[in-house]
């Protein structure tokens, strides 16, 4: 919008990088959406396992979790 108002190559160089970035979030969205979905298929298996490997597979999803948060680990 801004290069419609202020008609300058540094506008049109803004909008573009702003749209770039809205593209990449949107990517990254639909990425995180996918493996919230093969997580969620993975944990609705596990009753199959022993209590021991059910542990570790907890453990694995609680680091993933972690990872996929804000930075500095608040949730």
């Amino acid at each position: 919008m801004v290069a419609t108002v202020l008609n300058s190559p540094r506008a049109v160089q803004m909008t573009v990088f702003v749209v770039r970035a809205f593209v990449k979030m949107r990517e990254g969205l639909l990425v995180n959406a996918v493996l919230a979905r093969e997580i969620a298929a993975l944990k609705a298996r596990m009753d199959t396992l022993d209590a021991s490997t059910r542990n570790q597979f907890e453990q694995v999803f609680e680091a993933i979790l972690g990872l996929s948060g804000p930075p500095g680990g608040k949730q």
